[in-house]
């Protein structure tokens, strides 16, 4: 670990709310928060409705690509924050897990994704006052 937080997101596919959630804490918080996002069962590209609504946003996680949990990211971690993988995402002692239940993007219309982007953006600036203080 280092000497600021680092935050892990975790999502099945991390193709949308785990991507949208880093692509938050990265442009939000800055260089305050090593940010990291990884899926249990990763997809091939990310979700473009994600991509489209962060980029209303000025967020550009077009070039991002989906990775998959591993063991050594979780250790890295301050703070684990799953949305909807379940008891995929491994546990150690001593680490800070929220679960954030939040609609799965995958396959919904824009206007329904920018709902689950507004939900994420909240919890990800209620996440850094947290963090920074």
């Amino acid at each position: 670990m280092t000497d600021k937080p680092a935050v892990l997101f975790v999502c099945v596919h991390n193709a949308g709310r785990s991507q949208m959630a880093a692509g938050y804490l990265q442009a939000l918080a800055g260089d305050s928060v090593e940010v990291y996002s990884a899926g249990s069962e990763p997809a091939d590209k990310i979700n473009a409705m994600a991509v489209a609504a962060m980029a209303e946003e000025g967020i550009d996680i077009s070039g991002n690509t989906p990775q998959v949990l591993t063991t050594d990211a979780v250790r890295e971690a301050d703070v684990v924050i799953t949305m909807g993988c379940g008891d995929t995402c491994p546990i150690f002692p001593g680490k800070r897990y929220e679960d954030w239940e939040l609609t799965d993007p995958a396959g919904l219309p824009l206007d329904e994704v920018r709902t689950v982007r507004d939900d994420i953006k909240s919890r990800v600036q209620n996440l850094i006052a947290e963090l920074t203080n």
